[in-house]
This record gives structure tokens, C-alpha cells and sequence, in this order.
């Protein structure tokens, strides 16, 4: 909504207001039950818009639905553990047939939890594998039930995929996780031209580390420190940043942005790398 507006230019003094609504569109985010994805689900509803909520945990899906609730939005569980191929395709349709439909995914999930990180000579096969699949492959699958539903549906859609700020520069201790993650930026452009004639918007966004539960876990007061210092902006990311991008880039203010990486990391991809006294954790969530 545009107030005050005149031919060319606005009025003197003119206040320029932006409504997102995204009521009556249904969207599914993985990997909601907590950190960034949480976020996302949460000002997804607040923006009008029915979630599903996917996590493998019942208990976490179901705090976040409870945030939602609570403000008047709409939320439904989806409780899959997306790891398992076969889940997938049943998270989806879970998630459709509760919702009536999908217009919304967010592929959130990505992970490092159970394999070894560190040094590039020391990272073993079986967490290279590991890695690629609990990232670019699983995103890659949950990409293809949803566009698979929202190309039936015949009215396009919008698919984010969360890929990660450590693919913008050298990543020291995260070759695996930096190079699953910008496998999904070559996917998200591929996805966003195969499915465009559809109406399918297919964007990535890429966090910097983010000061989610995990992170804050993990990482000691000197290790973010030395990751703060090292942005030019001298902050941290923060999840609900990520939730509001997200929102943006899913509503029609964006409906001529797609294949695209959309960066949110203060400026991180602007240092020369990561720095080396903060490693990156064992088990991360995106971004």
C-alpha cells in the first residue's frame, strides 16, 4: 500500500507504507522446530499465511506451533524425520492435505550433526557423504515433492532454500558443510529455471553464522567475538532477520526476484575467510 502518492515522486512529507499479507497461502518450512527455521514459521503466520511446522521432534514443533496460536495465526505439525527419503514425499502431503494446498516452502534444514569436521586433510569419506546428503540432497528432494505439488495445483508457488554464508569465501574447518551448501546455490538457479514457466520463484538465502540455541552452544564468548569482529558490520546474525528476508522474498514485493542468493551475513562475504580461532561447530543447523 502506497500512500500519498503523486505522479513521479511523493508529496513532501509523504509516508511510504509496505503491507506484506500473505493470507490464504499455505507454507511449509522444515526444520521449524527451533533457530532459524522457528523464526520463519512464526512470522510466516504472522504475515497471514497457514505453516505447517516440520520437525522430527514432536515437543519442539509443537512450542513453535503453540507461538503461533498464541498471536491468532494458523499452525499444523508435520512430524517427519526428513533424513529418511521416504519421509519426505509423506511430510509433503501431510502438509497438504492438512493445509488444503502449498504456495510456500522453506527448505531450512542442513546439518553437520554426526560427522567429523576439521581440517580439509583430516575430513573422512564418510563425512564428506554424510554432509552432501543431510544438505544438498535432502534439500534437493524436499525441492522436488513440493514443486511436484505446486505444479499440480497450476498456481505457482515460492521455494527458499537456505544454503549458508560460508559459501561466499574460504570456510576453514567447514570444506564439507561450506561445499554441500553452495551445491544448493547452483541447484537453486537450475530449479529456478526449470521451474519458472510454471510460476515457481525458486530463491536461497544465505545466513551468516547465525546466534541461534545451537550456535550459542557451541561457540565460546571469544569464538563469537572473533566472528563479530571479523563482519564489517560487527554484528551477529540474528534469526528473526533471516524470518523477515524470508517473508519478503515469499510475498509479491519479490515477484520478479528469483534464482537468486540473497546474502544476510553482515557482511561476512566481505572478509577473506572464516576466521581460523572459530572453528566451525560439530553439529550446526543452516546457516
Amino acid at each position: 500500500m502506497l500512500e500519498h502518492w503523486t505522479k513521479g515522486r511523493p508529496e513532501r512529507g509523504a509516508r511510504v507504507s509496505i503491507t506484506i499479507d500473505l493470507t490464504g497461502k499455505a507454507a511449509l518450512v522444515t526444520g521449524s522446530g527451533a533457530g532459524i527455521g522457528a523464526e520463519v514459521a512464526v512470522w510466516l503466520a504472522r504475515a497471514g499465511a497457514a505453516v505447517a511446522v516440520n520437525d522430527v521432534r514432536a515437543e519442539k514443533a509443537h512450542e513453535v506451533i503453540s507461538r503461533i496460536t498464541a498471536e491468532g495465526g494458523r499452525a499444523v505439525p508435520v512430524i517427519f524425520n526428513c533424513r529418511d527419503d521416504a519421509q519426505i514425499e509423506q511430510m509433503v502431503g501431510a502438509a497438504v492435505d492438512q493445509l488444503g494446498g502449498l504456495d510456500i516452502a522453506v527448505n531450512n534444514i542442513g546439518m553437520t550433526a554426526g560427522y567429523a569436521q576439521g581440517p580439509f586433510g583430516t575430513i573422512p569419506a564418510e563425512s564428506w557423504r554424510g554432509i552432501v546428503d543431510q544438505n544438498l540432497i535432502l534439500t534437493a528432494l524436499c525441492g522436488q515433492a513440493e514443486a511436484r505439488v505446486m505444479q499440480a495445483q497450476g498456481r505457482g508457488g515460492v521455494i527458499v532454500n537456505v544454503s549458508s554464508g560460508e559459501t561466499t569465501r574460504p570456510s576453514p574447518y567447514m570444506a564439507a558443510y561450506g561445499a554441500a551448501k553452495a551445491a544448493i546455490n547452483h541447484l537453486t538457479s537450475t530449479m529456478a529455471v526449470e521451474l519458472g514457466p510454471s510460476g515457481i520463484r525458486v530463491v536461497a538465502i544465505a545466513p551468516g553464522t547465525t546466534l541461534t540455541e545451537v550456535v550459542r552452544a557451541v561457540f565460546d564468548d571469544a569464538g563469537v567475538e572473533a566472528i563479530r569482529q571479523s563482519h564489517p558490520l560487527r554484528v551477529m546474525t540474528e534469526p528473526e532477520e533471516l524470518a523477515r528476508l524470508s517473508v519478503f522474498l515469499v510475498s509479491d514485493l519479490a515477484r520478479c526476484i528469483t534464482g537468486q542468493l540473497i546474502l544476510a551475513d553482515a557482511g561476512a562475504h566481505l572478509s577473506r575467510s572464516r576466521p581460523a580461532n572459530a572453528p566451525g561447530p560439530a553439529a550446526k543447523e543452516s546457516g
